[in-house]
């Protein structure tokens, strides 16, 4: 195709691309069924055949095993739950008196079902690629055949394998891991929440539609959740992780442009001191904070032996003060690693920008707000944007310091709660896995929201050759 022949969409298009453009592959399924011979179109049928025809042997029996295994799956295991995924089973577990005895028979488990289903459905979508790959494979091996005299060998693919497209074998692991490890339990639990899996229904459940996410915004407040409640946790949430996020980091800049100075002495030792409170487990640390903040903790009988207070401190107990204890608790567990972080761009931003600002005349505010921030603040965005994701499933600080206490009676969530923390007594302490599931998708829809947000409105998305 020349370039008077092209749409000016499609020039737009590769003026924008530049040099990056790749062409679209002229090994597409569509010219494979339309031009493709009698072995491609029936690669269609028979996975592989049109490589085996062509003497790509290893390429061709790997796609027919690959086909073969996949109606093994699906006739021995793969029908059976797709067919009871629409109800997640309906036959209860019965019991038969055999000679005297009751002998119990084994009903549906819908669990697993569910399981197994959504697996099969992913099982069934990787078929339909494994299809397309097929016949694409079968005409591009026809194709090369007619133009080269033969099909790429073995050992070309092998090599080809390990040069222009080593990054398709680099990817490969990661790519099968994130399917298996997080994208499977995903549509799992996201499934999950459209269920009536709840502690009254354990081992036979069924799917009520809208019906959980209908119990979140209800304003019912007998119910396990309800509005006020998510709308409670959801504003603790969000405060606490911008506190938790950005304190740290305004906080361990400071200490770490102090410990950067010139006239700072003994910089590797302050740099020591931090380091090790890292190297302490966090768990180790929150345990014996929550000792120490208990009303016959070390911090109350401290304060009441030098006479400063007359009675325990509510470190835990009440709801303001155990928010705002977690959030300084959290500064000991968190501005150490912000030094590090802080340290490491301090030391790589150019002398030379400083030395020309202060001949210009600029004083220290000065510089600090037009090179040092900007620079940090471009750097550390997407380092920000995980931490604060972070800090919202922060789990450990919150459960293993207050348990999400103080908790008014008859609540679900307590004051202190975290929409992390709230899932864990959903699922874990409750047996509501719907609900947990529920909150679990409104966890990720306000967090992609907020790093979608944030990241392309950051200096680090727009202008990324900024500081090269």
């Amino acid at each position: 195709m020349t370039a008077a022949t092209l749409s000016p969409r499609e020039m737009k298009r590769r003026r924008k691309m530049g040099a990056d453009y790749v062409p679209p592959s002229p090994y597409t399924v569509k010219a494979a069924l339309t031009e493709g011979d009698i072995f491609t179109k029936l690669s269609a049928v028979i996975f592989g055949l049109g490589n085996i025809v062509r003497k790509q042997y290893v390429k061709g029996i790997a796609f027919l095993v690959a086909e073969i295994a996949f109606f093994v799956f699906l006739f021995t295991n793969g029908i059976n739950y797709l067919s009871k995924l629409p109800t997640l089973g309906t036959q209860k577990q019965g019991k038969v008196l055999v000679d005297g005895y009751w002998v119990y028979t084994e009903g549906d488990r819908s669990v697993v079902i569910l399981l197994y289903g959504v697996c099969t459905i992913v099982v069934i979508l990787l078929f339909c690629y494994l299809w397309r790959m097929s016949i694409k494979t079968a005409y591009k091996a026809e194709c090369l055949a007619k133009e080269n005299g033969s099909a790429p060998t073995f050992m070309d693919d092998w090599k080809t394998l390990f040069d222009a497209k080593a990054h398709q074998l680099l990817m490969f692991l990661p790519t099968l891991g994130i399917l298996v490890f997080t994208v499977l339990p995903l549509i799992f639990m996201i499934s999950m929440a459209f269920t009536s899996y709840d502690h009254r229904n354990l081992v036979l459940f069924h799917w009520v539609g809208l019906e959980n996410f209908k119990q979140l915004f209800s304003s019912d407040v007998s119910n396990t959740v309800s509005a006020s409640m998510f709308m409670q946790v959801l504003v603790w949430t969000l405060v606490w992780a911008f506190f938790a996020t950005f304190l740290n980091f305004f906080l361990g800049l400071f200490l770490a442009m102090v410990i950067n100075r010139k006239t700072t002495r003994f910089k590797n030792f302050w740099r020591s001191i931090f380091s090790m409170s890292i190297a302490v487990p966090q768990f180790v640390s929150l345990l014996v904070m929550r000792s120490m903040l208990q009303p016959n903790g070390a911090v109350n009988q401290l304060l009441m032996q030098w006479g400063w207070i007359d009675s325990p401190l509510p470190f835990l107990s009440n709801a303001t003060w155990a928010r705002v204890t977690v959030i300084i608790v959290n500064l000991w567990v968190g501005i150490p690693y912000t030094i590090m972080q802080v340290t490491g761009i301090l030391q790589n931003i150019p002398v030379d920008q400083y030395e020309a600002a202060k001949i210009d005349g600029a004083n220290w505010w000065q510089i600090f707000t037009k090179i040092t921030m900007p620079y940090i603040i471009f750097v550390l965005t997407p380092y920000l944007i995980t931490t604060f994701t972070g800090n919202v499933n922060n789990f450990n600080v919150i459960y293993l310091l207050t348990g999400g206490n103080p908790t008014p009676v008859g609540a679900s969530a307590g004051k202190t709660d975290l929409l992390i923390t709230w899932l864990y007594k959903l699922t874990v302490d409750k047996s509501d896995y719907n609900l947990g599931a529920v909150i679990g998708i409104m966890t990720f829809v306000v967090l992609a929201v907020v790093s979608l947000v944030t990241y392309r409105n950051s200096g680090s998305y727009k202008n990324e050759e900024a500081f090269r």
